[in-house]
């Protein structure tokens, strides 16, 4: 085997002290693709009989598992839900958000002139703003709502990806091989697509890890303040929001979607951690120094 392969083999690896954190970030996937097919019971569904059960009591036949909320919705079911809402809100978000700002910055660092100028400035205006602020504004304008949630949080998080793909798009453009690709008259879009971007991914990769954890987090935030995902559409932000009224009396209804939000940012924080680790060494012996 040769050095190149062995590299690429060992970057690729998933260590071992990373299979607990994919496993969770794997459940958690599997448990939003199957909710119809796991969740015990709509999470929809009310029953005031059954309203504020602990976890493990049975009413009239149904075992909450996890317990109830004040509605008697089973908060197992909900949080299955939850998953679904909060993964896919992610999921949407950073592939949105991801695309448009990798794209700016690869065209600013590519045409430089006056379109580095006005994308940059813009850049440097979104990024001085705080962006938990500038995402409740644009969805207090907006309205609440899941799709609006997806569309503000792509706009108020692209600017890093092209921060990310400018800084690395400059740095390819000095490459031999992308001289070549120029005077050879190829275009600006294949040299982007074809030698560019292959190049940066590694770091671009990094940023969608540590930006999807972030994202799970504005969503539960937003839904938390009553202006994201709207009931009765189950969300681990809004459980969280209802349960702080009965911390003392029904724990488990804000203790359990606190933990599952714990548990997902944690898997995806550590594996960009090591993705970091791999992708931007400089970076890393940096910050070491």
């Amino acid at each position: 085997m040769s050095v190149r392969a062995a590299m690429r083999r060992r970057n690729w690896w998933i260590a071992p002290h990373l299979w607990p954190f994919v496993a969770i970030l794997l459940g958690f996937a599997a448990m939003a693709l199957l909710a119809p097919w796991l969740a015990p019971a709509d999470p929809t569904s009310q029953n005031l009989l059954g309203r504020l059960r602990p976890p493990g009591e049975e009413v009239r036949g149904f075992t909450y598992l996890l317990g109830s909320d004040e509605l008697g919705r089973d908060l197992l079911s909900r949080l299955i839900f939850g998953a679904q809402v909060s993964l896919s809100v992610a999921i949407l978000s950073v592939l949105i958000s991801g695309l448009a700002g990798t794209a700016l910055g690869m065209i600013a660092a590519y045409f430089r002139g006056w379109t580095d100028t006005v994308i940059m400035r813009v850049v440097d205006i979104f990024l001085s703003v705080p962006p938990i602020l500038l995402a409740i504004i644009t969805v207090a304008v907006l309205g609440p709502g899941l799709w609006n949630v997806i569309i503000v949080l792509a706009l108020t998080r692209w600017p890093r990806y092209a921060r990310v793909a400018y800084g690395q798009t400059l740095a390819v453009m000095n490459m031999p091989f992308v001289r070549i690709a120029r005077f050879s008259g190829a275009s600006a879009g294949r040299i982007l697509a074809v030698h560019v971007l292959p190049n940066i991914i590694g770091p671009l990769m990094v940023i969608v890890t540590l930006e999807f954890g972030l994202m799970v987090l504005f969503e539960a935030g937003l839904s938390f303040l009553g202006l994201g995902v709207q009931p009765p559409t189950p969300s681990w932000g809004a459980m969280l929001s209802t349960g702080r009224n009965y911390v003392a009396s029904a724990w488990w209804i804000a203790a359990f979607p606190g933990l599952c939000l714990f548990l997902l940012v944690l898997a995806v924080n550590v594996i960009g951690d090591d993705l970091r680790d791999r992708y931007d060494r400089r970076g890393t012996e940096r910050s070491k120094a």
